[in-house]
């Protein structure tokens, strides 16, 4: 054997080993997959336990537990030893599963999520002035571009445009031209998505799930596919959850019960069609409130929201349920706080709402007149959780600064604690420890040691988790958040602190949930497919060009094997256009060697031997077949580029395939032919 043609074929060989070696893991995944299932039933069997239990168990390594608490001393041992070999099986399948063709969305189940990013939401927060006449542009502006589907920054100017308003009175500096600051906007917009993106991806990767795909849609949308993942509702809510921490100083006693009695002067006139009076200000100012003290019990009547508030139409129109609980002793002349109870009696500033009246709290809170009578620098915000006092519910109301003392991005740490302590009241219960950077520090240990005896709000996403009361300077930097239910919810939570915030709100606009049942049945059809069309594609070679037709299956085995060697070793994903991709490729892969053998049978014809005539079919056929070959890639690269999804699957597997095709159909076709003349004399080509 001539020395370059020994070179060729030592390199196909170790392309070929290499490939196998690159797919070994894949094959040995399938074995290793069967024998998991049948552990699971054994399991299932013996335990009881669900396929769920199960596999919640082995992601919490508390599967072991779970099969102790299920099942007698009897079966204990053979249970526990199916556990064992359970886990350990599972463990090693991690490891597998790293190594082999990853199966996309719609071939192993999953979720399909597309979230808008809340533009209004961010405008609000980059104002630098905030009044009525703002948000009634930005809300006219969010309705027309729903309705049009025109550029949002491009329907707000005009919007401030039509109202006669300068753009620098809320936004960038005073000067710049209208023209400037929208640039200025969508810039802040695209950086706001590119900065979300990245904290989602974040929080999907600690969340756990494997090689998740999150890109950008447009100018504001993000599309998120989970792939295989378990608890979806509990990916939704850790995708969704804003995370914005800010430590707030509540307001005291004083001040609550003085915009509580304004509140109740409005809502009394409101409910008697009358306008303030001066007057009336300072008799309600005086007013009891023997209702909040402790001990004291309220006499509960139910009422309507027509009578609460006085026939408006507008207010009493909202909610199905309108049976409200009041203080019928204080409801004339008090008819907002006859809504009210203080049920703990630990802070007078601490105003809980039995559940049915939190709607009609929350609309007279939103209130013009209502509004007016709040300081601009407080606000009223609700606990994320109800309290439960016997057999009642309440949802806890605090006034707090609307400016925080501290923010959540100084935040560098946040774990999962168990609460110990006889003393604590929450020992055993998950709590979530925070670690503040140096800067936080100085800031929390400054509030702290300025407000003892206070209560400090720590307020997520715009409710309060927890309002401690400051006993003293802390200057540790370090914090604890308690009140979660379960480990699950301590977990979310510090994942989503670790993460960061998000800059903007993000909301869903599309779920897609596909089963596993029907990523089985993807995969089983498209297997059938590719399989019946390599079949009638190596049929038809072997019947039409003989011995060379053998020569350009192997090329197509090649080609296969080459694609799906090249998708596990670099961790690309598969789906069910990717397959499509894939059979697609089958049909170029042969078209190259068609080009060439057509070519040689041309020359063959014009008397050549059987040497120069193959030597002259691929010298002349290699122009035809790199030009078809190169357009076809070019459009595959520009639908990887821009496409999303299934698209991006499709290009990916066409993209590879081309390649691989083009050096199966060219050079290893060609270097069979060539050990084949060099070695034997032929009179007679098979073609």
């Amino acid at each position: 054997m001539p020395r370059n043609q020994l070179i060729k074929v030592v390199f196909v060989l170790a392309l070929i080993v290499g490939a196998l070696f690159s797919l070994y893991p894949t094959f040995q995944l399938g074995g290793m997959q069967k024998n998991e299932a049948s552990l699971v039933s054994q399991i299932m069997k013996l335990t009881g336990l669900t396929k769920t239990d199960i596999e919640v168990g082995l992601t919490e390594g508390t599967l072991e537990s779970r099969v102790r608490n299920r099942i007698s001393r009897d079966s204990l041992d053979n249970a526990l030893q199916v556990a064992g070999k359970l886990i350990k099986l599972n463990t090693k399948i991690i490891k597998v599963e790293g190594k082999a063709i990853r199966r996309g969305l719609d071939l192993q189940g999953g979720t399909y999520l597309v979230y808008e990013v809340d533009l209004p939401q961010l405008l609000n927060d980059v104002a630098k002035n905030k009044d009525e006449r703002l948000t009634d542009i930005i809300k006219a502006t969010q309705k027309q571009t729903d309705k049009s589907g025109n550029d949002f920054f491009d329907v707000l100017q005009e919007n401030f445009r039509s109202r006669n308003v300068r753009l620098n009175r809320y936004f960038g500096r005073k000067g710049e031209t209208d023209d400037d600051i929208i640039k200025g906007l969508q810039k802040a917009s695209e950086d706001a998505i590119d900065r979300t993106i990245a904290i989602l991806r974040n929080r999907v990767d600690q969340f756990g799930v494997s090689e998740p795909s999150i890109t950008k849609q447009g100018t504001r949308r993000i599309v998120i596919e989970l792939a295989g993942i378990q608890n979806i509702q509990r990916a939704k809510k850790i995708i969704g959850t804003t995370a914005l921490l800010e430590f707030k100083l509540v307001r005291d006693s004083e001040m609550v019960w003085s915009i509580l009695n304004d509140i109740d002067r409005v809502m009394r006139l409101k409910r008697r069609g009358q306008q303030p009076a001066k007057e009336d200000t300072t008799k309600i100012a005086k007013a009891d409130t023997t209702q909040f003290e402790e001990g004291k019990k309220a006499e509960n009547k139910t009422v309507s929201l027509s009578d609460l508030f006085g026939g408006d139409t507008t207010q009493t129109k909202a909610g199905k349920d309108t049976s409200l609980l009041v203080d019928q002793n204080t409801f004339n002349e008090k008819p907002f706080t006859s809504l009210l109870r203080q049920v703990t009696g630990k802070y007078s500033n601490v105003i809980s709402v039995p559940v049915q009246n939190v709607a009609a709290v929350q609309r007279i809170l939103q209130l013009p007149k209502v509004r007016q009578v709040i300081p601009s620098d407080s606000e009223f915000l609700w606990r994320i959780k109800p309290v439960v006092v016997g057999e009642n519910s309440y949802q806890q109301l605090y006034l707090v600064k609307k400016e925080p003392e501290l923010l959540g991005s100084t935040l560098t740490d946040a774990k999962v604690q168990i609460s110990g302590g006889a003393q604590s009241l929450n020992a055993g219960a998950a709590v979530v420890n925070f670690q503040l950077n140096s800067e936080g520090t100085k800031t929390f240990a400054k509030v702290t040691g300025m407000n003892v005896g206070k209560q400090l709000a720590i307020v997520l996403d715009h409710h309060i988790a927890m309002a401690p009361n400051i006993k003293g300077k802390i200057p540790s930097g370090s914090g604890q958040i308690e009140g979660m239910s379960s480990i699950d919810e301590a977990k979310d939570l510090a994942l989503v602190l670790r993460a960061g915030a998000l800059p903007a709100p993000v909301y869903a606009i599309t779920e897609n949930t596909v089963g596993p049942s029907l990523g089985k049945d993807s995969i089983q059809k498209g297997q059938k497919s590719a399989i019946i069309g390599l079949l009638l594609v190596v049929a038809f070679m072997v019947f039409y060009y003989r011995g060379s037709g053998f020569i350009a299956d192997f090329a197509l085995l090649l080609n296969i094997i080459f694609i799906l060697a090249f998708m596990a070793g670099f961790h690309a994903t598969l789906t069910l256009p990717g397959i499509a991709g894939i059979i697609l490729t089958v049909g170029m892969a042969v078209d190259a060697n068609v080009l060439i053998f057509e070519r040689i049978r041309e020359e063959l014809r014009t008397g050549k031997t059987i040497r120069a005539s193959i030597d002259s079919g691929y010298s002349r056929a290699f122009k035809t077949i790199l030009d078809a070959n190169v357009t076809t890639l070019i459009t595959a690269v520009v639908l990887y580029s821009f496409g999303t999804g299934p698209i991006k699957g499709f290009a990916l597997t066409l993209s590879i395939g081309i390649i691989a095709s083009m050096f199966t159909a060219i050079f290893v076709t060609r270097l069979i032919f060539d050990m084949i003349t060099s070695r034997v004399a032929l009179k007679k080509l098979s073609i």
